[in-house]
């Protein structure tokens, strides 16, 4: 008898999986749009703060409403005491995104009210871990330098204060517009591997907390939210704007692959990469130090003008151009994943709040390919 199986679509690709309102991607000519909302419109006039209000809420924030809003998200900012004391007992040498991971899911343990998952208590939760990540991060990056965390400030913005807190000094104003940017354009990107799995963990009915704990292990990886890390290792290992072009020659001779160039949606230039390559430059200008900038955008054109990128439309991502604007701000390279994070958490959590909004269990199946009918055998006869 035969076995009948449903098509299949290996990693999914193509195949709707939920509804939603809060974005939506078309690869083919280069278009991402928050609500209704164009990025390219977004990451010239809005903050951070007024995304994530948008992301929740579903519409822009009047001036009062923004006003209050940012007050409720430098409220939760704060760190508790028992989570600081379990972070200075990690290893020194722990990867940034395995302490984000580990420290969300102690939040939902501290937290007394975790197992509330009504809709005013889910966005109790979101608020607070939307607050409080970057200064998890900031905190880590202290401890594990031997530095004592610095505390919050509600005067500053979100980007100017995580700035504030990992560094120990305000930042430049162009070192703000060029964090705020960044954060505005990863803020969500439609049903990409982290906001799928978030949205999977919830459609169990699972809290918050447990729901972004999933949504970081899925973007700790290199084929996801990774990336920047390993775009950056590789302009450091160029070292030199006169180091690229042998650089480039090498890696095409020996089938290295260009990290930060190409899409697994955008067919045409990635917009986010556009804009960041804008700040990026901002950020070489304002410091006097191109070095980093030149070897990207060196690299950039070799890739641009060679058959291999022509033929298959491979264009800079936002992996490319993020590195350069998080290494020039002093970001260390293995934080670059925790910063996506700090930005994407807006998103996972208007999905997370969408998917209670009308949940249904994701539950698909797998084509099985294995053996059948096989006769038991005793172990004493196996061979």
């Amino acid at each position: 008898m035969s076995v009948q199986s449903a098509p299949t679509a290996k990693g999914l690709e193509g195949v709707v999986v939920a509804q939603t309102q809060k974005s939506t991607v078309d690869g083919t000519i280069g278009k991402l749009q928050y609500h209704g909302y164009n990025i390219v419109d977004l990451a010239a006039h809005a903050t951070y703060e007024e995304v994530v209000y948008l992301l929740w809420y579903d519409k822009l924030p009047t001036l009062s409403e923004l006003e209050t809003f940012k007050k409720e998200l430098a409220a939760e900012r704060s760190l508790p005491l028992e989570l600081v004391e379990m972070m200075r007992a990690f290893p020194k040498a722990a990867h940034p995104m395995a302490v984000l991971r580990t420290a969300v899911s102690a939040l939902g343990v501290l937290d007394p009210h975790s197992e509330d998952t009504s809709p005013a208590a889910n966005l109790r939760v979101a608020r607070r871990l939307t607050a409080i990540l970057p200064t998890i991060v900031a905190a880590w990056e202290r401890i594990r330098n031997d530095k004592e965390p610095i505390a919050p400030r509600s005067d500053l913005g979100h980007a100017a204060n995580f700035l504030y807190m990992m560094r120990g000094a305000e930042p430049t104003p162009t070192e703000v517009d060029a964090v705020d940017t960044y954060l505005v354009l990863l803020a969500d990107h439609g049903m990409n591997a982290s906001t799928f799995s978030a949205r999977v963990t919830t459609s169990t009915l699972a809290d918050v907390y447990s729901a972004v704990t999933t949504a970081i292990g899925t973007l700790k990886g290199p084929a996801h939210g990774g990336a920047n890390q390993k775009a950056m290792e590789q302009f450091l290992a160029i070292g030199s704007p006169e180091n690229v072009e042998a650089w480039f020659e090498h890696a095409m001779a020996n089938d290295i692959r260009i990290m930060g160039i190409g899409h697994r949606v955008y067919k045409v230039e990635d917009p986010r990469a556009r804009i960041l390559r804008e700040r990026a430059k901002a950020l070489a200008e304002s410091s006097g130090d191109s070095t980093w900038f030149e070897i990207a955008w060196r690299l950039e054109q070799k890739a641009r003008n060679h058959p291999y990128f022509i033929e298959r439309n491979l264009y800079a991502n936002v992996d490319y151009y993020s590195a350069v604007v998080l290494y020039q701000v002093g970001i260390p390279v293995d934080q670059f994943t925790a910063l996506f994070a700090i930005s994407r958490v807006a998103g996972w959590t208007a999905h997370i709040m969408e998917q209670w909004a009308d949940n249904r269990l994701i539950r698909p199946r797998g084509e099985y390919i294995g053996p059948r009918d096989l006769e038991w055998v005793p172990i004493e006869e196996r061979k």
